[in-house]
């Protein structure tokens, strides 16, 4: 089962507290895995909604194919996510009750495959970033001292 890890959301875990994770197919059509295996993706301002029991991913995107023809594909159009339904209801009651959302977290292959990780997630406010780049620093500072310290 090898993994090759193509785009990763890091203003994701800026931004949100992640919670719960889950591994999601996703429904492409034409040159679209060509583009992925490319690394030709962008996160910026995408998210997952739930509509009639199904998950569409919503601004992921894709850049077209550079060998690609006329009938290459949209770049920003909505994508199925292949998820088990039972997944979808429980995620589906959380986001209703109690005010989370859907943030997909990375993009890779397995398996000849391309997979996206999402993530259940809460909103961050001013005080929880600031106190993440202050323990970000500090970190940083120890990984210092005990570097110059041997």
């Amino acid at each position: 089962m090898a993994k090759k890890i193509i785009a990763k959301n890091r203003q994701a875990y800026r931004n949100f507290e992640m919670l719960e994770n889950l591994e999601a197919g996703i429904e492409l059509k034409g040159t679209e895995i060509k583009s992925i295996r490319d690394g030709n993706v962008s996160f910026r301002d995408s998210f997952v909604e739930i509509s009639d029991f199904q998950m569409w991913l919503k601004g992921f995107y894709i850049a077209p194919y550079s060998m690609g023809n006329i009938w290459n594909h949209q770049e920003d159009r909505k994508r199925r996510l292949l998820v088990h339904r039972y997944e979808i209801k429980k995620w589906d009651r959380k986001i209703r009750e109690r005010g989370f959302t859907i943030v997909p977290v990375e993009i890779y292959l397995k398996d000849g495959k391309a997979k996206i990780k999402i993530c259940l997630a809460r909103g961050k406010n001013a005080f929880d970033k600031r106190h993440d780049i202050k323990n970000k620093d500090m970190k940083r500072d120890m990984d210092r001292f005990r570097k110059n310290f041997r």
